[in-house]
């Protein structure tokens, strides 16, 4: 093609007709962008070269990914998860690193290239995972926040490896202490510069940019830019200044304002990346490596989910949310390839060893996608095998209660379950907590809530250690339909005599089960509707049929 401007067009236009396939197979866009990659270079039709315009695009969509993650670095989903997503995020990057090392050696593969693809086999997709678990409405559920949590640890790990790398990355004859005093020097005045500009600088200039929503995207994009640019100037990478550039606007009022409006542009730029990253793969060696690719990839997809079993396992939490979570990290993601594309441009690893960590990055995102959209049945069949992974209940729910009375067993305490259980506490109600999460364990008992008993609602075994032959009320306050389904089984299959009552975020789920058997059916949504109707002096419309009242 003579003409670049035409390439670009027929490029966008097999790039949709490529990204239509993968949704009909289910698969995310990045594996269809990097076949695409592969068409349109030296391999394929060899309309891509070096330093034209989808290279420039390219380095502009790291630019506003890695701005994206500053912006959207939100330590308060990490507290929220607590010590597990520290522990399986930290657990889960030194185990792939030091055994992803092992591999990598025994495979013929050189130190320095064994070790750069270990630590990107560590890197899980948090754009992929997310919009997984999105779709599957999984994000708000306790394995999705635990996973946002430990991909959260390891977005702030790759950043300490890009840091690492780019600033002793270059030869350099000076001694070591030498290079980490001019280390120092560079980074502590290129961060009290951008937090001095944050300090006095940017507010005021962004309340004003604010004023229209153009100019705040146009200043947003120019901020990464320029700091990405001065970042490189000192000798570390782009990647980073683009980071500390998204943190500094993560401080200002316009964080979640700015971070909407890029999203859309950040996802068309990275095609660009992957599309490059394609066109860059060396297929002479393809057949030799296809035999090492499949090592990493089985390494991957069941070493990574393994070690999360394993920690969380160990850390109290049923085998459920453990391999639910421990599937996320099944697959590699965009930073190991970043990184990969970053070992090159430094002169650390050679085009080979880039091709083969993206043939491990196709092959395990391809298969990881249909791992995460089938969880629950794959759950389902090998759950008698994942018995060694959680921990055995030490005590019965008959011996917490000592023989007490109790007239509700509450299932859940989340923000809702919690509230319900303060009430009950507040009320004189003599009632049982179950709670699969070790932290809600611990939060329940900061709220003085003691009652509570270890357990999970999805166990058919664990509702005959519960006192039902004299509990009137057993309510469930956790809102997954299939959870609730699966409890409401278990207790009929117990001859369970008292009352059920579950809830329900919608009303298709409401009336499923209500169809399943649900003596009463609590929808927090709709009291909380209802309970505003009643404070604007309106009558509460009437609840329906078979909406029956719990304790």
């Amino acid at each position: 093609m003579g003409h670049e401007f035409e390439s670009l067009a027929i490029i966008l236009g097999l790039s949709v007709a490529a990204g239509l396939v993968a949704r009909l197979l289910r698969q995310p866009l990045i594996v269809a962008f990097i076949a695409i990659g592969i068409a349109v270079g030296p391999v394929g039709f060899s309309w891509v070269e070096a330093g034209g315009a989808i290279e420039l695009f390219a380095e502009v969509g790291i630019v506003v990914l890695l701005f994206l993650v500053g912006l959207k670095l939100d330590l308060r989903t990490l507290r929220s998860s607590g010590p597990v997503a520290i522990a399986t995020g930290l657990g889960q990057v030194a185990f792939t690193s030091i055994f992803g090392f092992l591999i990598a050696l025994g495979l013929g593969l050189d130190v320095v290239t064994a070790l750069y693809v270990a630590v990107a086999l560590t890197f899980s997709s948090t754009i992929i995972i997310v919009k997984l678990l999105g779709d599957k409405g999984e994000l708000d559920q306790q394995h999705g926040r635990i996973a946002i949590g430990f991909l959260i640890v390891q977005d702030i790990v790759v950043i300490g490896v890009m840091i690492g790398l780019t600033s002793f990355g270059a030869d350099s004859d000076a001694p070591l202490a030498q290079q980490v005093a001019l280390l120092a020097l560079k980074g502590g005045g290129f961060l009290g510069g951008v937090a001095l500009v944050s300090r006095f600088v940017l507010v005021p200039l962004m309340h004003r940019m604010a004023q229209s929503a153009e100019l705040l995207v146009l200043f947003s994009v120019a901020w990464a830019l320029g700091l990405a640019a001065l970042s490189g100037y000192l000798g570390f990478s782009t990647e980073v200044g683009a980071f500390v550039a998204g943190v500094a606007i993560a401080t200002t009022p316009y964080r979640e304002a700015v971070g909407a409006r890029l999203i859309s542009l950040r996802d068309f730029l990275l095609l660009f990346f992957f599309i490059e990253l394609g066109a860059q793969l060396d297929f002479a060696d393809a057949g030799a490596q296809i035999g090492q690719a499949a090592v990493l990839s089985l390494f991957v997809l069941v070493g990574n989910p393994l070690i999360v079993l394993i920690i969380m396992g160990a850390m109290g939490y049923r085998k459920r949310t453990s391999f639910l979570a421990g599937l996320t990290v099944a697959q590699i993601s965009e930073f190991s390839l970043i990184l990969m594309a970053l070992g090159l441009a430094l002169g650390h690893t050679t085009p080979r060893s880039v091709g083969l960590v993206t043939m491990v990055g196709v092959i395990t995102i391809g298969i990881s996608t249909y791992l995460i959209l089938y969880s629950g049945p794959l759950f389902e069949r090998i759950s008698p095998l994942l018995n060694i992974f959680e921990r055995r209940i030490p005590i019965s729910a008959d011996e917490q209660v000592n023989g007490a009375k109790v007239e509700v067993i509450l299932y859940g305490l989340g923000r809702y379950g919690t509230r319900v259980a303060e009430e009950f506490l507040e009320s004189g109600l003599s009632f049982l907590a179950v709670e699969s999460d070790p932290q809600l364990v611990g939060a329940a008992a900061a709220h003085g809530i003691n009652c509570v008993v270890y357990g999970d609602a999805e166990s058919p075994d664990f509702v005959h250690t519960l006192p039902l032959a004299t509990t009137p009320w057993v309510l469930s306050t956790i809102p997954d339909p299939v959870v609730n389904l699966t409890l409401l089984r278990a207790l009929r299959d117990a001859a369970y005599p008292g009352q059920i009552g579950l809830t329900a975020h919608n009303a298709g789920d409401a009336d499923a089960l209500r169809a399943a058997g649900a003596d009463a059916v609590l929808q927090p949504f709709t009291d909380a509707a209802d309970h505003v109707l009643a404070l604007t002096g309106h009558r509460p419309p009437p609840p329906p049929d078979g909406r029956d009242q719990a304790p």
